[in-house]
């Protein structure tokens, strides 16, 4: 916890020295050509300080019973709206960029830009570049696409049959593209304050003193903080917390229906896609759930291994709790790929999600409504991709590298 509050410490002087952001407008009227995109060391910062954020938060959570009551109750939700605060930026860039790139696919045109940096482009000329390619490739449909740069798939000329799709798709682009860019100037503003606040500086003061010195809870003293001396340091045995982690991880994925996920195509998963009711998807609420303790077991295990800070990518050092002395020199492929295929199943049903919303907005055309209804179905195929990849994986022996 100590290493983690200096990588947040060290993440906030980052950010700071590089201005806070100062070169961009925020606010959904600063479109002007004369806006310029966050600095790349402030973007890293606010990343490194969304990271540091999460798995301290993490730790709190499996670790708690032997951290100071009061203190930890007190940090866990300050952290939770830090980590989720400063997430929003990101997310909505990535979704956009994530279903613009599908439309592309989906379409067979050169409708849609390459792909771009999420961080380091702006929203005002992403908005602007898309909507006049998407209003050229409509126009052009019968005519033979070029090469796009940096595309998943090679372009093709589009045949009858998917001419309109095309043209559905070009103002589907444009209608995501308006209406995520403004979600993620929002987030952008969201964020701004939030690193500018009085709360948030509340935060960065009590990690400051997480960095020196982090409260125990005294033995014989469950609700009282404990300064530990030098000369008598209360030691606790964390393997029971981190077994009892892999425990709920465990439990949380038998109750997966991990057999549907053995198929590569779930139509019983796909009928919930024409109800018009906006809640979230029923069935990803426990994968999304899955994740977050497969998140939280990494962490644990990072713990007793003693280890620094990993990426953000869900990638470190991983094992099992009863092996945890040699954590620190193996790594669980299988924790490692179940995550990954965890995190493109959330980025697809979020994706879902942002289509569908587009979908519902009033008086668009029917070929941008049969556009969006298309993607829709794209990435909830991809949610299953995901779902199969991780039981795949899952059901595998773990592999251990040196």
């Amino acid at each position: 916890m100590r290493a983690q509050a200096t990588e947040f410490l060290r993440a906030l002087r980052r950010h700071r020295e590089s201005g806070a952001g100062a070169g961009t407008q925020s606010g959904p009227g600063a479109s002007g050509p004369g806006r310029t995109a966050p600095p790349a060391d402030d973007v890293d910062a606010v990343r490194a300080l969304r990271r540091a954020a999460r798995r301290i938060s993490g730790t709190l959570h499996t670790f708690q019973p032997l951290l100071d009551a009061a203190w930890a109750e007190e940090m866990r939700p300050e952290l939770a709206w830090l980590s989720g605060t400063l997430a929003m930026e990101h997310a909505y860039a990535s979704r956009l960029e994530r279903l613009l790139q599908a439309l592309h696919r989906l379409s067979g045109s050169s409708a849609f830009p390459a792909p771009r940096p999420a961080d380091r482009t702006t929203a005002a000329t992403a908005t602007t570049t898309t909507i006049a390619t998407a209003t050229t490739a409509a126009a052009a449909t019968t005519a033979a696409a070029a090469t796009p740069v940096g595309g998943p798939a090679p372009a093709r000329p589009a045949s009858p049959d998917r001419g309109s799709l095309t043209v559905g798709a070009a103002k589907a682009g444009a209608l995501l593209d308006r209406q995520l860019t403004l979600a993620r100037t929002r987030a952008h503003s969201t964020a701004l304050q939030a690193l500018g606040s009085s709360r948030f500086h509340a935060v960065a003061d009590k990690i400051a003193l997480l960095a020196s010195e982090v409260p125990l809870r005294a033995p014989g003293r469950p609700d009282r903080a404990a300064a530990p001396t030098p000369e008598a340091t209360p030691s606790f045995d964390l393997r029971p917390l981190a077994a009892a982690a892999e425990e709920r991880l465990t439990d949380a994925v038998t109750a997966l229906p991990l057999v549907a996920a053995g198929s590569p195509y779930n139509a019983q998963a796909l009928v919930h896609g024409l109800s018009p009711d906006p809640a979230p998807h029923p069935q990803d609420a426990p994968w999304h759930q899955v994740r977050l303790l497969l998140r939280l077991h990494r962490y644990a295990l990072e713990a007793l291994a003693g280890a620094g800070a990993g990426n953000d990518g869900d990638t470190g050092n991983a094992g099992n709790a009863g092996n945890a002395g040699n954590a620190g020199n193996t790594v669980d492929v299988r924790l490692l790929a179940a995550g990954e295929a965890l995190d493109r199943h959330r980025d697809a049903s979020e994706a879902a999600a942002a289509a569908a919303q587009a979908a519902r907005t009033p008086r668009i055309a029917p070929a941008t409504a049969y556009a969006l209804g298309v993607l829709h179905a794209d990435q909830r195929h991809e949610v299953e991709a995901a779902r199969y990849a991780f039981q795949h994986c899952w059901r595998k022996e773990p592999i251990r590298l040196p």
